[in-house]
């Protein structure tokens, strides 16, 4: 029996995967930078469908992210099972640096953050050795000096759990496979037969991304290099080709025997990445004590065959459509995002009116909390619209939003007209951090207006009730290559307001639908 899975496995704005199998279980977690909550908890149990069933830090005591830009935050987790607990490591760059916290059920809740002292540089991960003894393995600067900008070493020290702290000597035992290689980052540590080997990304993020790995017998070195590196990379098929930024692997081992590897990767439209680094998947294969990733093919397909009963789960991550009645929901799931640090109360579900979402004078533009709540984009092609309850637009402006970082997104606002019950919608694009308006309507006065996003590629349209405000409203600038950064675009609600109050704006439904 087996189950075909369909790369990306995770669409949309799921970077930096790390995956772990416990019995017939697997569990993915992804970087999720300034939004909260941070690093969604996936499961699965036959690889090709996932739910999300939790977020690793969903209190705002875990995770401090005020003033965070979009790109920092939480970077690259690692997650990992020992003895009957669940470990997640990370790396909060913008407070605090590498951290950890545990849970006995991966759905949580998770521990309090353990911050590591003397755990510098990023990209941690964790280590459980034959005889029981936990491992640090990161990247940080060169300790000889940085000779280039990316010259970074992967280190590895013994962590006692117990206390919380790293232990012995610090070992410096990688720096990358190939000659002045830049960034060698993600790593991770296995012991697989009679080698431990360290699997990591070069290259940078970007369109030079790899994946390399090298081996020894001893834990602390000498490693040796894998004279095939790099195992997988989409760097030398040019800048035209449709899935590029290969890299930053982890690998997993079915109760058969196979071996899979998860990674990131991007599907950029004509040069242009929208929806950010995605999760991808590949078989690997060993020979000669080397792992061979898609052996016969060398690069990611479009499919993967596993040799695992097909398993559908209750909510799946990968459905094309998501419509929320918030009239009939009593609570959020866990695949909604806010932007930092938001208030507990900031969106509320009133049971039969739908969901409040409170006016704050904090704008879009501003590396701060606004009232905004979203879900990932996943698609090239999609259309987003919600339902807004006209007698709560009195103190401010209440629509969708799409958006790539606080310089770089698109709104759609309906706002009543101070002393008349007349309506406008107007759509904002917002470029380096400047304000455009893009076109305005009228709409005629009634309980509830919809209000939506058409996204067409590299260009989006507006429409309220049905009437295009914008056609063809060019939208490259909300990518990777223009914006910058590791994220993707999300869409969802927002309310702002220019004055003090305590009024909400009222939802009632959010469809994405392709």
């Amino acid at each position: 029996m087996s189950v075909t899975a369909n790369n990306p496995i995770m669409p949309g704005f799921y970077p930096d995967p790390s995956i772990c199998a416990v019995g017939e279980d697997y569990y993915l977690v992804n970087s999720t930078f300034a939004y909260f909550p941070g690093l969604p908890v996936l499961h699965s149990r036959d690889l090709a469908h996932w739910e999300q069933i939790g977020n690793v830090l969903d209190r705002p005591s875990q995770l401090p992210l005020e003033a965070t830009g979009h790109s920092r935050g939480l970077f690259a987790p690692t997650i990992r099972y020992h003895e009957g607990t669940f470990y997640c490591i990370c790396t909060n760059v913008s407070y605090g640096g590498n951290f950890y916290v545990t849970a006995k059920d991966p759905a949580g809740p998770w521990s309090e953050p353990v911050y590591l002292e003397g755990a510098d540089g990023i990209d941690p991960s964790l280590f459980f050795d034959t005889d029981g003894k936990c491992y640090y393995i990161g990247t940080h600067p060169n300790p000889d000096g940085c000779r280039y900008n990316g010259d970074y070493y992967i280190w590895i020290q013994e962590l006692d759990l117990e206390q919380g702290k790293l232990v012995g000597e610090v070992h410096n035992v990688w720096n990358g496979a190939m000659k002045q290689i830049v960034w060698p980052e993600g790593p991770h540590l296995y012991k697989i037969g009679d080698y431990y080997y360290i699997m990591n990304a070069e290259g940078g993020t970007g369109p030079e991304h790899a994946e390399t790995i090298c081996r020894s017998k001893n834990l602390f070195g000498p490693y040796e290099n894998n004279f095939c590196n790099p195992i997988i990379t989409h760097r030398h098929l040019g800048k035209d080709y449709p899935i590029k930024y290969v890299g930053h692997g982890d690998l997993v081992q079915t109760p058969a025997g196979e071996w899979y590897m998860v990674m990131l990767a991007v599907r950029p439209l004509e040069g242009f990445t929208t929806m950010g680094r995605e999760t991808f998947m590949a078989k690997v294969t060993w020979e000669n004590d080397w792992p061979i990733v898609n052996v016969g093919v060398g690069m990611l397909t479009d499919t993967i065959s596993i040799d695992l009963p097909e398993w559908i789960p209750e909510k799946s991550c990968c459905e094309n459509d998501s419509v929320y009645d918030f009239t009939a929901m009593s609570e959020l799931g866990p695949e909604f995002l806010a932007l930092r640090r938001p208030a507990d109360d900031f969106a509320k579900l009133q049971e039969g009116s739908g969901l409040e979402l409170k006016y704050t004078k904090t704008t879009l533009r501003e590396e701060a909390t606004p009232s905004y709540l979203a879900i990932r984009q996943k698609h090239h092609h999609f259309n987003a619209e919600c339902d807004v309850c006209t007698d709560s637009v009195t103190e401010g402006r209440a629509g969708i939003a799409l958006v790539q970082s606080n310089e770089y997104h698109m709104r759609v606002e309906l706002t009543k007209v101070f002393g008349t019950e007349q309506l406008i919608a107007e759509v904002i694009l917002c470029e380096n951090g400047t304000d455009r308006s893009m076109g305005e309507v009228t709409v005629a006065n009634k309980p509830v207006i919809t209000v939506g996003i058409r996204v067409d590629g590299l260009q989006a349209s507006a429409h309220v009730d049905g009437i295009t405000v914008t056609d063809k409203l060019d939208v490259r600038n909300l990518s990777t290559e223009v914006a910058g950064g590791f994220v993707g675009c999300t869409v969802g609600l927002y309310a702002v307001t220019d004055r003090e109050t305590q009024a909400s704006a009222r939802f009632s439904r959010l469809a994405y639908t392709v």
